[in-house]
């Protein structure tokens, strides 16, 4: 061996595992991360970067959890799969918003989605499984997909589709090793959503072929205009033997931070995920539980009016990013994200730069405007840019107007 070749070490000299070690940081928290670490500076930063509301979360869901706090009975370990009178409730809200019956033993609590999302494929993934992941996707997703011993399979969408992939695209990418299909919408990072005939045609052609479905339902109650909210196991019997669906509070009750998901499916795969969690984290907060049943077992008004200051802002940004020469924003149909292309403005010169991709754009961005957005390479689509609008009105206008103004010097 030269001197110049680096060596490889060996399973004994490495300090980090392998499977660990190849995980990425979470690109979208680390953008959040830097935001509020530059504001706590003093700099006037204006993040775009996490999918966090801006609201509180209602008042009626804290109350619970301070009564919670004040009850013996939440001080102590309960089941590993979550309260019963939750899961109980799970079950019934899905029948309400999805129109899909389960049972309460078809439910297990998480801490959240991502731990939703990875005990799922965990209990359905064996090695070298491949898993068909539309993208853009959510960062989350592959990495979940690799830990559990799967295999990513990226079909790519664009904006001239809606961020929309056909079955002609997800047949190309099917082999003999496909086990599960991954669905989202509304979808992050793009705001995309699936029609009725859509989302029934995918759900037939993955049933056609004995396929697994995953989907993430977490922006049901995200959607703007003509579009609606479609539930694959709702619509699809024949499905439901193979589907797992992952929800959570933190979109539709601003509960980010309570860390309360969940997963329904089959009973064999709930109780394999249920064992799972046993060993991993044992039960969910109890207090964040109790909070979480009196957010799904509540009415839905405090969503409805988060949801139109989402709508109010999603036209706002779509309308002042249109503006910018070289930026083409699709318009989000659900959830709270914009997705716009800034291939166009690659290689052009802005304040004595020329970012070649749109890491650098969106270093560039941070740097002299003082505004926080993910590039398109941490959901597999580098050449775009991923906006939260969920801000308030007064920085959303503030943050887009700075976009437009250092972005409109880009000259060739």
């Amino acid at each position: 061996m030269s001197a110049a070749t680096p060596s490889v070490p060996s399973a004994t000299e490495r300090r980090v595992s392998a499977r660990v070690g190849s995980i990425s940081e979470s690109a979208t928290l680390a953008v959040d991360a830097k935001a509020k670490a530059l504001k706590a500076a003093g700099r006037p930063v204006i993040g775009f970067g996490a999918g966090e509301p801006d609201f509180p979360t209602p008042d009626y869901i804290v109350e619970a959890a301070v009564e919670a706090c004040r009850n013996p009975k939440y001080h102590r370990y309960t089941p590993a799969g979550g309260l019963p009178e939750l899961k109980a409730a799970i079950a019934a809200k899905t029948l309400r918003d999805s129109g899909y019956e389960v049972d309460a033993s078809q439910v297990l609590v998480t801490n959240g989605g991502k731990q939703a999302i990875y005990e799922a494929f965990a209990a359905i993934l064996d090695p070298g499984d491949e898993v068909i992941v539309p993208a853009p996707y959510w960062t989350t997703y592959p990495e979940s997909i690799r830990l559990a011993g799967g295999v990513p399979v990226e079909v790519v969408a664009d904006e001239t589709t809606g961020y929309r992939v056909s079955v002609a695209q997800l047949e190309a990418a099917r082999t003999e090793r496909t086990k599960v299909l991954l669905f989202v919408s509304p979808s992050n990072p793009t705001g995309a959503v699936y029609s009725e005939a859509d989302t029934e045609a995918i759900g037939r052609w993955a049933v056609e072929h004995g396929l697994w479905v995953l989907t993430d339902e977490i922006y049901e109650h995200l959607v703007y205009g003509d579009a609606t909210f479609t539930s694959l196991p709702a619509i699809i019997p024949e499905l439901r033997d193979k589907c797992v669906v992952v929800n959570g509070v933190a979109k539709t009750y601003a509960m980010t931070g309570w860390r309360v998901g969940w997963i329904v499916g089959p009973k064999d795969v709930v109780k394999a995920a249920t064992n799972l969690q046993s060993h991993a984290t044992s039960n969910v907060s109890n207090v964040a539980q109790v909070a979480a049943l009196a957010a799904v077992s509540g009415d839905l008004a405090a969503v409805a009016e988060m949801r139109a200051a989402f709508d109010r802002r999603r036209q706002t940004i779509v309308r002042m990013l249109n503006e910018i020469e070289g930026v083409v924003c699709p318009v989000p149909e659900g959830a709270f994200y914009v997705y716009p292309s800034v291939k166009a403005l690659l290689g052009k010169e802005i304040r004595g730069k020329r970012p070649a991709d749109s890491v650098e754009l969106a270093a560039l961005i941070l740097d002299e405007a003082e505004v926080a957005v993910v590039p398109g390479e941490a959901f597999g689509t580098p050449g775009y840019l991923r906006l939260s609008y969920a801000l308030g009105d007064d920085d959303l206008v503030e943050g887009v107007a700075r976009l437009q103004k250092l972005l409109g010097e880009a000259t060739a």
